[in-house]
């Protein structure tokens, strides 16, 4: 078994995922490797794979890599983010999870399990990495027991949501390429109407302002994070001319791609 290096591993604070601005975590994006959101306070609703629901104190939502997703963090929410790493090396479920955690003492398992992980993060002490890793392994262990115990209560997704988790998927891996709603559309055998009509069931959004939530999303991250010049992102993201995807950028943020990268 391979072990995830201590530096992937990551234990932080919902509100700190927020500090460089809340589109960090509204809007649609993925990660390259799992993620565990546990909530302890607050609510507010949560797109998974196109599909909306509401989220509450007492939920533990896992999010494999590669899954978009995008979610609502108020100021009152609080919880921790677990990111587990690219290389973790441990048996994690296969697709997303929203687990409402009722039980008390499953609660108190959570929480001692966080707290120790992280407890063996900040130490020095011999064997400190080794501790965190299969620390993190009784955490997986702990996500499927309660995946287990919540499936009779999981209600299997219809067409239409099904259908949407196909969009994003797809979407995931050809927003850069600059194909439309049209184009995913027909590679997945439905009308443009029809697509946006599941969207709307279930994510209450259309097709398109998912697609474009997802590349402007991709476009903020690369000015804020990188000296790319502002066309080259524009290119790199499929958008066909610098003044389209000025336009495009400006309609979703409220400015223009130069001034949100001049902002603090």
């Amino acid at each position: 078994m391979t072990q995830a290096p201590v530096s992937q591993l990551r234990l932080v604070a919902i509100p700190r995922l927020a500090a460089g601005g809340r589109w960090r975590v509204e809007a649609m994006r993925s990660l390259s490797e799992p993620c565990l959101l546990w909530f302890t306070k607050g609510q507010g609703r949560i797109t998974i794979a196109g599909q909306t629901r509401g989220y509450t104190a007492h939920n533990a939502i896992f999010i494999p890599a590669g899954v978009m997703h995008g979610f609502e963090a108020a100021p009152q929410v609080f919880g921790t983010a677990v990111f587990f790493g690219r290389d973790h090396g441990l048996t994690l479920p296969p697709d997303p999870l929203h687990l409402r955690i009722r039980e008390v003492h499953a609660q108190q398992e959570l929480n001692v399990t966080l707290d120790s992980i992280g407890r063996e993060l900040d130490s020095d002490t011999p064997g400190h990495d080794r501790a965190a890793h299969h620390l993190l392994g009784l955490l997986g262990v702990w996500l499927e027991r309660q995946a287990v115990k919540a499936a009779p209560d999981t209600a299997r997704p219809d067409a239409a949501r099904r259908l949407v988790s196909r969009y994003t998927t797809l979407m995931e891996a050809e927003f850069r390429t600059g194909a439309g709603v049209g184009d995913m559309a027909a590679s997945l055998g439905v009308t443009p109407t029809h697509l946006t009509r599941c969207c709307r069931i279930a994510s209450g959004r259309s097709a398109l302002s998912l697609l474009q939530d997802r590349r402007i999303f991709e476009a903020r991250k690369l000015l804020a994070e990188t000296d790319m010049p502002v066309g080259r992102i524009g290119e790199a993201l499929g958008f066909t001319s610098p003044a389209y995807f000025t336009r495009a950028f400006q309609n979703l943020t409220g400015k223009s791609p130069s001034a949100f990268r001049r902002a603090p």
